[in-house]
C-alpha cells in the first residue's frame, strides 16, 4: 500500500503515545510536528526521528505538499482554528478527543471538512480497548438474553494534573474529559440515547472545573445507564485506567471487573475470562489499557483514510459530543434533557 505521510500538531503529553502508535502500523511517515514552544517540540523530533519541526503551523503545511493528514494532539480550544488551517489545504485530520471546546465548534469542525471534502476522524480510543470489545461481543451473541440496565464507572484517585496539569485550569474539566470516553462507550455498547440526567460537582478546591458527574440515560432501546465518574474517589482498589462495567440482561449479567476480567453470570452459574491487552514497548505502565488501545483505534482510522469504513469519524463523534455538553446543560439547569 502507498505509504502515507503525517504531521502532529502538539508534542505534549499524549503525542509519546499518538506517533509511536502510528508507527505501529507501518506504511506510515511522520514528517513534521508543531509546538507552540519549539523545544518541546525538538524533543519529540530527536524521540521518533521526525525531520522537520516548526513553531508555526501554516509554516509546516506550507512547506509540505506532501503531506495526507494531519494529526492535532493540541489542547481543546486549538482544535477547531487548526482542522480549519488544515481543511482549507486538503488534509485530512485526525483530532484527539474532546473533539471540540463547546457543542458548536464541534459542528463546525465538521462543516468545514465537509466543505472542503476532506475527511476528519476524532482519537477515541476507549472502545478500541481489548476487554471493551470482548465485552460486546459476548453481550451481542445473546448469552445473558436482553439487556436491560448497565453501569459504566471510571472512579479513581489517579494524580491525574500531574502529567496533564493544563487541566487544572480547564473551565470544563471531567465531563469534557473522561465523559467524553465513557459516553461514547455507551454510544457502542448501548446504542443512542434518548434522555439523560446528569449531576456534577467539584471537590479538589485547586481545581476550576467539576471532578466528578453522575449521569442517569435512558437509551433508545429502552436500556437504562449509569455512568458515574470521578478523580476524587479514594477507594480500597483503585481502577485507573479502566473502565468497569455492569450489564444485567433477563438472563444473566456481565461484569467487566479490575484487571481486565470479564464474569459472565446465567442459572448455571459464573464464568471469568481474563481479556488482556497487547503491551508495546512504548506504553506507559500507568495507562497500559489507554495506550495499548491506540494502535487499533489508528489502525481503523487510518481504513478510513484509505477510503474504507471507520468507525470514530467527526460525524459519529459530534452524537458522543451531544451527550458531554447535555450533560453539562442538565446539570446547570437541574433538568431532563432530550436527545431525540
Amino acid at each position: 500500500m502507498q505509504k502515507l505521510n503525517f504531521a502532529v500538531f502538539g508534542t505534549g503529553f499524549w503525542s509519546n503515545y499518538q506517533i509511536p502508535g502510528w508507527l505501529e502500523l507501518g506504511d506510515l511517515k511522520c514528517l513534521a510536528a508543531y509546538n507552540r514552544t519549539i523545544e518541546k517540540a525538538k524533543k519529540i523530533g530527536e524521540k521518533f526521528d521526525i525531520p522537520f519541526i516548526y513553531d508555526n503551523p501554516e509554516k509546516l503545511i506550507k512547506n509540505h505538499g506532501d503531506l495526507d493528514f494531519v494529526d492535532i494532539c493540541t489542547n481543546v480550544e486549538t482544535h477547531l482554528p487548526l482542522t480549519k488551517l488544515a481543511a482549507e489545504n486538503g488534509l485530512d485530520i485526525v483530532c484527539q478527543k474532546p473533539m471540540a471546546g463547546n457543542l458548536d465548534d464541534a459542528r463546525e469542525m465538521l462543516r468545514i471538512c465537509n466543505h472542503n471534502d476532506v475527511k476528519l476522524f476524532i482519537n477515541e480510543n476507549f472502545r478500541w480497548q481489548t476487554p471493551i470489545r470482548a465485552f460486546k461481543k459476548i453481550m451481542d451473541s445473546g448469552e445473558i438474553g436482553k439487556p436491560f440496565k448497565a453501569r459504566i464507572s471510571f472512579c479513581t484517585a489517579f494524580p491525574v494534573f500531574e502529567n496533564q496539569p493544563f487541566l487544572k485550569e480547564v473551565e470544563h474539566f471531567i465531563l469534557a474529559d473522561v465523559g467524553s470516553h465513557t459516553l461514547d462507550l455507551c454510544r457502542f455498547l448501548f446504542g443512542e440515547v434518548d434522555t439523560l440526567y446528569c449531576q456534577t460537582a467539584k471537590i479538589n478546591p485547586t481545581i476550576k472545573g467539576e471532578d466528578v458527574a453522575s449521569i442517569l440515560l435512558k437509551m433508545v432501546s429502552g436500556l437504562t445507564c449509569f455512568v458515574e465518574m470521578s478523580y476524587a474517589s479514594r477507594l480500597e482498589k483503585d481502577s485507573f485506567p479502566e473502565a468497569l462495567i455492569l450489564l444485567e440482561g433477563s438472563h444473566g449479567s456481565i461484569y467487566l471487573d479490575h484487571g481486565y476480567e470479564i464474569k459472565i453470570t446465567t442459572k448455571k452459574g459464573t464464568v471469568k475470562k481474563s481479556v488482556e491487552p497487547q503491551i508495546y514497548p512504548w506504553v506507559n505502565p500507568e495507562y497500559t489499557i489507554v495506550h495499548s488501545s491506540i494502535v487499533d483505534c489508528q489502525r481503523n482510522i487510518l481504513e478510513g483514510l484509505r477510503g474504507n469504513r471507520a468507525e470514530t469519524t467527526g460525524a459519529d463523534n459530534l452524537k458522543t459530543a451531544e451527550l458531554v455538553w447535555g450533560s453539562y446543560r442538565s446539570a446547570e439547569t437541574n433538568e431532563l434533557v432530550r436527545l431525540q
